[in-house]
């Protein structure tokens, strides 16, 4: 019986979650969160980061974010797997954060 052993080597980028690269004042894209039973909708929206909670097992892994919904401005709490892709800031708003 063969075993699977860890290489320890990091995946390459392309396989890595992207959520895992968002910082405080990025705006995201988030997909439209799962109803029960039903399949995923292609539904989005975009958001501005406003806090990042880590892991329970490392804290320094990105798992849960606080999020400004910018249609709306509400605040909502999503899970990392449901940030699609990350608009980085760029005009220097996140530098004072």
């Amino acid at each position: 019986m063969s075993v699977d052993h860890a290489s320890g080597t990091a995946p390459p980028a392309e396989q890595r979650p992207e959520f895992l690269d968002v910082k405080r004042g990025d705006f995201v894209i988030v997909q439209e969160p799962q109803t029960i039973a039903h399949a995923k909708t292609g539904g989005w929206w975009m958001g501005h980061v406003i806090w990042i909670d880590g892991g329970a097992r490392n804290p320094e892994i990105n798992s849960m974010f606080q999020i400004a919904d910018v249609d709306d401005g509400a605040i909502r709490w999503v899970n990392g797997d449901e940030v699609l892709k990350i608009l980085h800031c760029l005009d220097g708003l996140s530098d004072s954060l």
